[in-house]
């Protein structure tokens, strides 16, 4: 049944899709993304007003999924059938091989106009350039390892912020007895990547995470580190609801709203969820990184690849582009979303508490080494790897494998996908 529902969205966003270009038509933009929750869709109106101020048109793609792997199904029915849209909301290494395609726009007369390279992080202009061009407009910094928690739901039951993972073991076994389901998770492949993320940071530290999921060195891939972080997502997958499964991951994060659950291992982005919900950093919810990796940063970063449509970017690229990267639209839309700006040079005036502290750890993160692309969100290796690893993760944490089998088939899975 999940699989014809899926099949079935996407399919209606294909049909939605063949007319859409011309929709767009001259003097717009058609965008292709998966911001479709309460937050997300308010960050996203930051954009298309500042366009829509400059006189420009937005036909609005969505193809709902968190982790975009539908809007990526989308995009390649799109692009071969030679109907591209004007820009598509990309991930790391997924814009790296459009690029390596042929298939995006050269930004590098925005970018020199508007010095981008003196402003973008190298970790992200990793990704955004290829082979020297600019090929996508960074919008923001996520960084994966946060943890949400319903302060009144701590409070209640003296809990404080967990240092260690045996605080948060301890804190877990606390919210159960006490009859509240102590981690809100929804059952998708890409959300306990993003779990096992910051599990593995915890358990095998920065440079063990390097090795395993950057270098992809077998050694570290099977390590007796590597069997904690599976043994650690198993008393994980003990304190989650028996209706996880499927469960988006927005739904996850009302759970912690509510009240029905304590903690919430998400990315940032999940704040613009509290915010829309009218809750306060520091009264209402409490941002905290996942214990053990209070010193790291593992990272992902939105950006919009911009389509090739017909060998020169158009006026109305260029100015998407460039109205991603302004200085006031990157405060705008991230004190909406819950990253932080793409560019150094942002004020951090109208952040909030955990906006402040998300720019200072990205700073502080980047400047000692601690910086990290994000396995689970294709920051770490390319897809082939990334979508190995979140088939034995998963797998584990559904219970189809101990964790001493989830190491051998980490390893081997990886070595395949190589």
């Amino acid at each position: 049944m999940r699989l014809l529902l899926k099949t079935t969205a996407i399919a209606l966003a294909l049909t939605a899709a063949a007319g859409s270009v011309k929709a767009a038509g001259h003097g717009g933009v058609e965008v292709l993304h998966w911001w479709t929750s309460g937050g997300e869709a308010a960050a996203l109106n930051v954009l298309k007003d500042d366009l829509e101020g400059q006189g420009i048109g937005w036909t609005d793609m969505p193809v709902a999924g968190g982790g975009g792997e539908q809007a990526m199904t989308v995009l390649r029915a799109r692009v071969t059938a030679g109907n591209a849209p004007t820009a598509v909301q990309g991930l790391g290494f997924d814009i790296i091989d459009w690029a390596k395609q042929g298939a995006l726009a050269n930004l590098n007369d925005v970018a020199a106009a508007e010095g981008w390279d003196a402003v973008v992080p190298a970790a992200l202009q990793h990704f955004a350039k290829v082979d020297g061009v600019w090929v996508s407009a960074p919008v923001n910094v996520h960084s994966t390892n946060w943890v949400w928690a319903n302060k009144s739901v701590l409070d209640a039951n003296g809990i404080s912020v967990p240092e260690t993972w045996e605080d948060f073991a301890a804190a877990m076994e606390t919210l159960a007895a006490a009859g509240v389901t102590p981690i809100a998770h929804g059952g998708q492949a890409w959300q306990e990547a993003t779990v096992f993320d910051a599990v593995a940071m915890s358990t095998l530290g920065p440079d063990g995470y390097k090795a395993a999921f950057i270098d992809l060195d077998p050694e570290a891939l099977g390590s007796d580190a590597m069997k904690e972080a599976f043994d650690r997502m198993a008393v994980i997958r003990a304190n989650v609801d028996e209706n996880f499964s499927g469960r988006d991951w927005n739904l996850a994060t009302a759970m912690v709203i509510n009240g029905e659950a304590g903690f919430q291992m998400m990315g940032d982005w999940a704040k613009g969820e509290f915010l829309n919900a009218g809750q306060v950093p520091g009264e209402d919810f409490l941002c905290f990184r996942f214990p053990g990796t209070q010193s790291q940063v593992t990272f992902n970063a939105d950006q919009f690849m911009m389509f090739d449509q017909g060998g020169s970017v158009s006026t109305e690229q260029a100015a998407l582009a460039s109205a991603i990267l302004s200085p006031s639209f990157q405060s705008a839309f991230n004190v909406v979303k819950g990253s932080v700006p793409a560019r150094t040079d942002v004020s951090d005036a109208d952040f909030d508490a955990c906006g402040k502290q998300g720019i200072a750890d990205l700073a502080a993160a980047a400047s000692s080494g601690n910086l990290f692309g994000s396995m689970a969100h294709g920051h770490a290796n390319e897809a082939a790897v990334k979508n190995a690893m979140y088939d034995v993760i998963t797998a584990h944490f559904n219970g189809e494998f101990d964790s001493e089998t989830a190491v051998e088939e980490l390893v081997t899975a990886v070595e395949i996908a190589q």
